[in-house]
């Protein structure tokens, strides 16, 4: 028998777990089975509960890693202040994000099925959510984060349902028409008085 070294377990718990985000954005929660999900690593259905007690337990931690990843990569790289938030508004609203769900935001791909989840999955999503607002905050408000922060979740809605509507509609000229316009409101958003 192989043993494997912790850090060898740990590389294929997390490869586990990036396949898994990449599906779970693709095909949703319901229907991405274990199956699919062990397969997309490269490992077979028998090491599953090698790794997680259950596809819920998974579903949670890729929850949470997504949005992880989206925060580090996309909010914490960019610029401070109003010029971080208008890259990270124009990154958002690219045709590219909205037509490459698997690498794309787990608010647009995801938000529907995660409602309807565990609790631990909606908690994972919540906690993911505040430091992605929390990022946005600082930008909107450096001096006082937490008064920006009801802002900063309306923006994030606003970003999230606009680009879901986007990949929803079969006109792509719309499409585009409705990214361009959730540019401009997004914008409109984060410039209007705080408090307003």
């Amino acid at each position: 028998m192989v043993r494997y070294t912790k850090e060898h377990k740990q590389e294929t718990r997390q490869r586990i777990i990036a396949t898994a985000g990449r599906r779970l954005k693709r095909n949703g929660i319901d229907g991405s089975g274990v199956a699919t999900l062990m397969k997309d690593a490269g490992l077979t259905n028998g090491t599953f509960y090698a790794y997680f007690e259950s596809k819920d337990d998974l579903v949670t931690t890729a929850v949470a890693d997504q949005l992880r990843a989206q925060h580090a990569n996309i909010v914490a790289q960019a610029a401070p202040g109003r010029a971080g938030l208008e890259q990270i508004i124009r990154w958002y609203f690219s045709p590219e994000q909205r037509d490459t769900i698997e690498d794309g935001c787990p608010n647009a791909a995801l938000l529907d099925e995660i409602a309807r989840s565990t609790e631990p999955t909606r908690q994972a999503y919540t906690d993911g959510a505040l430091t992605l607002i929390d990022g946005f905050a600082t930008r909107l408000a450096p001096h006082d984060p937490p008064s920006a922060r009801l802002k900063a979740l309306s923006l994030l809605g606003m970003m999230a349902g606009t680009l879901q509507l986007s990949r929803a509609l079969t006109d792509r000229q719309l499409a585009d028409q409705l990214l361009e316009q959730g540019i401009r409101n997004a914008l409109a958003l984060i410039d209007a008085e705080q408090g307003a």
